[in-house]
């Protein structure tokens, strides 16, 4: 668990800073920074999506996450619900902030990737030693903690301070996958690492389209698409 206690301090830490600082950035800096994390998230949403894409078994199955997904989303209302909270929150604060959608944006970028998927998993499976950087354990999960530390860091300069729940649901996200290869092994299969991957990808690309004023997709409300790979694949393993 080295790798993921060091990914989420650097989340806290990097948080921290942003959040620090935010006070004294300028709204024309804001609004560069705003722009600078939604074009990352696009970059960073296809290269999460598109390598997985010639990995996948049925390349179809992301098409039908999303609209899955989406119908779902859209029927528990998910994205009002955050909409109808940010404004209570920012009724009894008296200044306007979307920092919950901030939190869904950020959650996805430090979650969904090889890096957060596949991670925790060679973490338990070939667990380092100490703080050797260049040993295949923890090696992934360190390299996604320098990635973490400046996103966070970004992203609480935009967000502010609700950014450091990112740590806990990062931890629990981790945690979740380094339990699964504990207890079970390798019980994850590669092609749903790489579903996920295709799925999250397009959910951060969502997420860069809406924080660049380009489209506004509910992201909020596709969030259900990333359990359709999962249940896909469980069924296919119960009954084959």
């Amino acid at each position: 668990m080295l790798g993921t206690i060091v990914n989420t301090a650097t989340i806290l830490i990097g948080a921290t800073f942003g959040a620090t600082i935010r006070q004294g950035i300028g709204e024309k800096y804001k609004k560069a920074l705003f722009d600078a994390l939604g074009l990352a998230c696009l970059v960073l949403g296809m290269n999460a999506s598109l390598p997985n894409m010639e990995k996948s078994e049925y390349p179809v199955l992301f098409i039908l996450s999303l609209a899955i997904g989406g119908v779902i989303g859209t029927k528990l209302d998910l994205a009002g619900r955050i909409d109808r909270l940010n404004a209570k929150i920012n009724a009894k604060r008296k200044k306007e902030s979307n920092g919950l959608e901030g939190l869904v944006t950020g959650c996805l970028l430090f979650c969904i990737g090889t890096f957060s998927i596949v991670g925790p998993v060679l973490s338990c499976l070939s667990p380092s030693q100490g703080w050797v950087f260049n040993e295949q354990g923890n090696t992934f999960l360190y390299t996604n903690a320098t990635l973490d530390l400046v996103t966070s860091a970004v992203l609480a300069a935009s967000y502010g301070w609700i950014m450091l729940l990112a740590a806990p649901i990062l931890f629990c996200w981790q945690g979740m996958f380094y339990a699964i290869a504990y207890f079970f092994g390798e019980a994850m299969p590669e092609p749903m690492r790489s579903e996920l991957s295709i799925v999250g990808g397009v959910l951060i690309i969502s997420s860069g389209l809406s924080i660049l004023g380009i489209k506004d997709c509910k992201t909020v409300n596709l969030l259900p698409s990333l359990l359709v790979p999962v249940i896909f694949y469980l069924i296919i393993g119960y009954w084959l």
